[in-house]
């Protein structure tokens, strides 16, 4: 592996493990057992290793979301695959990456806005058309408008201010989130598969 990347993995694990700001071009150095001497020569500064990481990053999560969706058999089981991935994945973020990304890093921070609004958007205009087509979502669904709500479920999930992280886990607010989201816009079929797949008995009266 190429030193420039295993900065970048090095760093990604500080960052993960203790949030952003919080750790030095010091640390990412003392992690590697490397020079600042060196560390400069590949990255003049935290900013640029930041913006990289959130690169490899975002890569790293376009394939996994597009593995949780195209393994599914159909659209509900896409959400709930995601819901598994993210699980895994939000366990290992520290819980002030995104509110540091925002006012310390915008740079990096409009990298992951873009994704977020092209990539993600689209991932959830895509599953919202599989549902319907498949009879699971409701077919008067307002696709642009849901879609959008959805997004902006998504960043409010990583506000610190609603969901204080010693109250709330990503984790739990990310699943409560999706699931709220999908028996909204399902029929009766797709509720049930959502029960299916919440291990839920639901008695009709």
């Amino acid at each position: 592996m190429e030193i420039k990347d295993r900065i970048l993995l090095e760093a990604a694990a500080l960052f993960m493990r203790n949030g952003i700001k919080s750790v030095s071009m010091d640390d990412i150095a003392a992690h590697l057992a490397m020079s600042k001497k060196t560390l400069y020569k590949w990255y003049e500064n935290k900013d640029q290793i930041v913006l990289g990481v959130m690169g490899l990053h975002l890569n790293r999560e376009e394939i996994d979301c597009e593995q949780a969706f195209s393994t599914a058999g159909n659209a509900v089981e896409g959400m709930f695959n995601l819901i598994h991935w993210h699980k895994d994945m939000l366990a290992k973020i520290h819980p002030s990456i995104f509110h540091d990304l925002q006012k310390y890093y915008p740079q990096a921070w409009q990298l992951f806005d873009e994704h977020k609004n092209t990539f993600i958007l689209q991932k959830i205009l895509d599953n919202l058309r599989q549902g319907m087509a498949e009879g699971f979502y409701r077919p008067d669904i307002d696709v642009d408008v849901l879609a959008r709500l959805h997004l902006a479920e998504i960043e409010l999930m990583f506000n610190n201010t609603v969901f204080p992280p010693r109250q709330f886990a990503l984790q739990r607010v990310n699943a409560v989130m999706i699931e709220h989201f999908l028996m909204g816009i399902s029929t009766l079929r797709g509720h049930r598969l959502i029960n299916k797949y919440r291990n839920v008995t639901e008695v009709e009266e």
